[in-house]
């Protein structure tokens, strides 16, 4: 009988039965990994996480914990709660929540033109609104005019800043309520 010696000499066979000790060992620190860097989304993000409260609970309490041996434990903990949901939306969602994904950055870029139109020309806002007849049309304009008011006295661009965020939100919002259309 002829044993190989090499592990690359070793055929893989689909049926060969359940994953080895060590394969099921590496799935479960992409996992628990995967729960790492879930817990240091916002809080607002994690809320949005289509998972178990328990695992909702144990990725929100992770922030709390500065001990090196509790945050270690309580890694293997949200790891093991991990074990339990389907991965795949949650790469997605951590992909969408940190920007990585192409749609995503593509959406943002979007919106720094809009931001863009909306501070050039006073019609683009009006086009919008008409567009969009439920975002806060006074809100807007004030932002706006505050926008540029800094931009031309050379000020930080907090207003800037906001006017984007606000963006961000009505559009988020318009996308949760049809999410079979595309925005822009």
């Amino acid at each position: 009988m002829n044993i190989p010696t090499d592990p690359h000499d070793v055929a893989d066979d689909a049926g060969a039965g359940p994953p080895s000790k060590s394969q099921r060992k590496r799935e479960m620190l992409e996992l628990q990994e995967l729960g790492e860097r879930l817990a240091r989304l916002p809080r607002q993000r994690i809320d949005l996480l289509d998972v178990p409260d328990t695992l909702r609970q144990a990725l929100r309490e992770a922030s709390r914990l500065s001990s090196f041996e509790a945050r270690r434990r309580h890694a293997q903990y949200i790891g093991k709660l991990m074990r339990q949901v389907d991965a795949e939306p949650l790469r997605q969602a951590l992909l969408d929540a940190t920007g990585d994904s192409r749609a995503e950055v593509a959406r943002l870029h979007q919106l720094e033109d809009l931001r863009e139109r909306l501070l050039a020309d006073d019609r683009a806002l009006t086009l919008w609104l008409h567009e969009n007849p439920r975002a806060p049309a006074q809100a807007l304009r004030q932002c706006i005019r505050a926008a540029r008011a800094e931009r031309a006295a050379g000020k930080p661009p907090r207003h800037y800043r906001a006017l984007y965020r606000q963006l961000k939100e009505l559009l988020q919002g318009t996308d949760d309520e049809h999410p079979a259309t595309d925005s822009e």
